[in-house]
């Protein structure tokens, strides 16, 4: 009996030593930020949620993510209380235009090409330079840190400021320099843009936060000779390919008439465009063939469901998508065509849109529009083994929600909660790379009254130029 007693404990002394040992060290360790209580909602493979729990986090990772009481008199430079709230990953958009918040509202209720060809392209002709996308970059970084966006994928001109504003407000981006086969505020020819682009990559190539890429336009706007050096960049830089893709009819027919009949996924996948590294924009005119396609080259796609509905454009096949496994995350597309950056409007309306289109109201449950938002949206970026989940070696990219208005009494479900009732006001504290960057509603890196009083500025000046 002895000996089975002595037996018995070191079993159980050594499953345990593994757990001991991890306190031992982080107890030991100089953390930076220990975040207590609350509901870890960690998006892992499991969708685990941890009640009272504790995220402890050094040099921008998660070493630790467990109860709150197995890091019971650990110490940090920064401690936060999350008791009553819940702690998420942060928000991923996987699809924006950052500086075009300045052109809110100067055209709505347009179909997408009529939209583009007499408003925007002329809007940014006269508008857009260095100082503008700076300035709208600023503006928008503050609304979705407010928003609980802590990673986002753009596409714009003078991607460079807008590396340099979202390194200086601790923001993570996949930022991609567009490229189009006619004049553009920041350069006036294809080799010129072409050109920006390397420089702008190998600049940013081995940032923490700034991931730089390649952003091709889309195929209606840039030649199948251009589409093809732009996917050569990419390869020699090992950066992200970003494009619009599949995103109206008029795209489809466009492309069919320019390209014996085929549509533009199969077009571009039939030049031999896609790469591993590819991000596509929208998706709305893909056909379950054209699926398989994106699925082989394991491309991922941005679904922007408000700017989609808003344009007519369409709806994504997005549950077909999620059956095939493919990397589908949530965008808001730019501003100007949303008209913000809210990317729990976005979730809402995933659910319910896709509900709505299938006729089955089992569609797009509350846990999957969520996950596409967080892991979803990291798999679209092809970023998953760093962000979207709050696991033990990821960056601390996380977010604390606030379950205590109004518009959360009484909670039931936190999933159905954070999909169907969360606000973008009722997020409480961002940290993106460990670095807490709002805390309780107060932006830390972003001057808020000099950010209206700039962007005020701005609408007089595209108004008069409007008026020209």
């Amino acid at each position: 009996m002895k000996m089975r007693h002595i037996f018995a404990w070191f079993v159980v002394l050594s499953l345990a030593a593994p757990m001991f040992a991890q306190r031992r060290s982080i107890a030991g360790s100089n953390l930076d930020l220990l975040i207590l209580g609350g509901t870890i909602v960690t998006m892992d493979r499991d969708r685990s949620m941890i009640e009272n729990g504790a995220v402890a986090v050094r040099d921008g990772k998660i070493v630790s993510v467990g109860k709150a009481s197995d890091l019971r008199g650990t110490r940090a430079k920064q401690t936060i209380n999350a008791a009553g709230k819940v702690v998420i990953p942060g928000l991923i958009n996987t699809h924006t235009h950052i500086p075009m918040v300045l052109f809110r509202g100067i055209s709505d209720d347009l179909d997408l090409n009529d939209w583009l060809t007499k408003y925007i392209f002329p809007a940014e002709a006269k508008n857009v330079d260095e100082a503008f996308v700076r300035a709208g970059t600023r503006l928008g970084l503050a609304e979705m840190i407010r928003g609980g966006t802590t990673t986002y994928c753009d596409m714009y001109y003078f991607e460079d400021a807008i590396a340099d504003e979202t390194k200086k407000a601790g923001v993570r981006g996949v930022l991609g320099e567009t490229i189009i086969d006619f004049p553009v505020p920041d350069n006036k020819t294809w080799e010129a843009g072409l050109a920006y682009t390397e420089r702008f990559i190998n600049k940013w190539k081995n940032d923490p936060l700034i991931v730089p890429a390649v952003a091709p336009h889309a195929p209606y706007t840039v030649s199948q000779e251009h589409l093809l050096q732009a996917r050569d960049l990419s390869n020699k830089t090992k950066a992200p390919l970003i494009i619009h893709l599949a995103e109206a009819n008029t795209e489809t027919e466009f492309i069919q008439q320019k390209h014996q009949g085929q549509r533009p996924i199969e077009f571009v996948e039939k030049i031999g465009f896609f790469n591993d590294r590819t991000i596509a924009a929208h998706v709305i005119q893909a056909n379950d063939a054209e699926l398989d396609l994106l699925k082989k080259h394991d491309v991922g796609i941005g679904h922007c469901p408000q700017s989609n509905m808003k344009l007519a454009a369409g709806t994504a096949p997005v549950p077909a998508m999620l059956r095939k496994g493919l990397r589908v995350g949530l965008g808001t597309d730019g501003a100007a065509s949303n008209n913000d950056l809210n990317l729990w409007e976005e979730m809402d309306t995933a659910a319910k849109l896709h509900k709505l289109v299938s006729g089955d109201p089992k569609t797009m449950s509350a846990v999957e529009a969520f996950s596409l938002a967080t892991i979803g949206g990291a798999r679209a970026l092809h970023m998953e083994d760093m962000i979207g989940s709050i696991e033990s070696g990821k960056r601390a990219d996380i977010v604390i929600v606030d379950m205590d208005d109004l518009n959360q009494t009484p909670m039931f479900n936190v999933f159905s909660h954070l999909v169907y009732a969360t606000k973008a006001d009722d997020v409480r504290t961002v940290v993106i790379n460990g670095k807490v960057i709002m805390l309780n509603r107060r932006l830390l890196t972003l001057d808020e009254n000099a950010i209206k009083v700039s962007a005020n500025a701005y609408r007089t000046k595209i108004i008069n130029s409007l008026a020209k």
